[in-house]
């Protein structure tokens, strides 16, 4: 018997942010991809957060305006309203 599993979609979304900058682990925090900050730093260390196609080890990685943080089958773009 053949069982068709169907992908899940690839999700985008813009996330606005009225800073210059936003650090990589308050950002998973503030968009509740991590509960905590210990949480957040896990997922980072164990690399399944990707910043612009990459894998980003460093949770304190600042995100600028047009970076792309990919989590779980969806891509965040970061949009900065001070540009």
């Amino acid at each position: 018997m053949k069982i068709k599993v169907k992908a899940k979609e690839h999700r985008r979304e813009d996330v606005l942010i009225h800073t210059e900058f936003i650090q990589l682990q308050a950002f998973l925090k503030m968009m509740g991809i991590a509960e905590t900050g210990g949480q957040a730093k896990e997922m980072i260390q164990d690399g399944i957060i990707r910043v612009n196609g990459e894998i980003c080890t460093a949770r304190g990685k600042k995100l600028r305006n047009g970076d792309v943080v990919t989590a779980f089958a969806a891509d965040y773009t970061i949009v900065n309203d001070e540009n």
